[in-house]
């Protein structure tokens, strides 16, 4: 199993940030399938203020190449993700059209 712990900012509006949060309550089937389609078996996400963390736990053959492959194939997760990026905003380590930023475990006990 892989571990991945990845970082992204919302607009700062509080009605953005709830109305995310609500799409997230009540993800599409099509998306969550293709979640589990790419190798995820565990996917949580959480929030203070404007900035989410998500944390993945993916089957060994996992890659973020190939994950992007079969989303860029999907026309709903493509609608899902137009969708999401009215919300969100990219961090500034994010190259030219990344959201999610993987970050860097620096302790583990």
């Amino acid at each position: 199993m892989k571990k991945y712990c990845l970082a992204l900012d919302l607009h700062d509006d509080p009605t953005l940030i709830a109305e995310y949060i609500t799409h997230h309550q009540n993800v599409w089937p099509e998306i969550r399938k293709s979640i589990e389609a790419a190798g995820i078996k565990n996917l949580e996400i959480y929030n203070i203020g404007n900035r989410l963390i998500m944390i993945i736990e993916a089957e060994a053959h996992f890659t973020f190449e190939e994950k992007a492959k079969l989303d860029a194939e999907n026309p709903k997760v493509q609608e899902w993700e137009a969708l999401m990026w009215k919300f969100q905003k990219a961090l500034p380590q994010a190259k030219s059209g990344e959201k999610w930023i993987v970050m860097e475990k620096i302790f583990q006990l």
